[in-house]
């Protein structure tokens, strides 16, 4: 209760935290990169890691108010694209489309470091899921999936869970990053950014 002295409500607190997160997002004046896409990379990089960092606020923080922080977050993002010839309008989609992407990535990213945690604390229920899975895959119900798995099968000589292992860290960044220069190359080719 001492906490709500010095803050009113479960709103502000929130605002506070999500104000907090967003100042590692934040990118000082002296590094921001003046190509546009070398600056909404290095936005959107920052964003998902702060947003993997702190995986409680991709459910907590979505009705958050805008803080300073966070006006300072979309400022930067507006100023990456100050050099092109978009319009306000295509700024404001271009900077949505790459936010999706980040909290996408991050969620999904949280999600499977999650997933792999539970797998190394508790084998049985992978090689349970796996018999599931087969078991499915049997029915002739997923004819895609089935051949994905004859294909896999054909490289496994062993517990196929040691050649699939879960994807870490770098793994998940490496797709991050693959999936965000397709985006780029995409909004910059569709957008005609000059």
């Amino acid at each position: 209760m001492a906490l709500y002295y010095y803050v009113r409500t479960k709103a502000d607190i929130i605002a506070l935290m999500h104000d907090a997160i967003l100042e590692d997002v934040l990118i000082p004046a002296d590094e921001m990169p003046t190509d546009w896409r070398e600056a909404t990379a290095e936005i959107s990089r920052r964003s998902r890691n702060a947003l993997v960092a702190h995986p409680w606020s991709l459910a907590s923080l979505n009705d958050a108010q805008f803080g300073p922080n966070a006006m300072r977050h979309y400022e930067q993002s507006l100023a990456a694209l100050r050099g092109t010839d978009l319009t306000t309008a295509r700024k404001i989609t271009l900077t949505a489309i790459l936010d999706d992407y980040v909290v996408g990535s991050a969620i999904h990213t949280v999600e499977s470091l999650e997933r792999a945690r539970a797998a190394e604390q508790n084998p049985v229920t992978v090689r349970d899921a796996m018999v599931f899975g087969q078991g499915l895959l049997s029915t002739g119900g997923f004819p895609e999936l089935a051949a994905l798995q004859v294909k896999a099968n054909a490289h496994i000589d062993r517990d196929p869970a040691a050649d699939f292992p879960a994807m870490d860290v770098d793994d998940l960044r490496d797709q991050f990053e693959s999936g965000l220069n397709a985006l780029l190359d995409g909004l910059s080719h569709s957008m005609r950014i000059a």
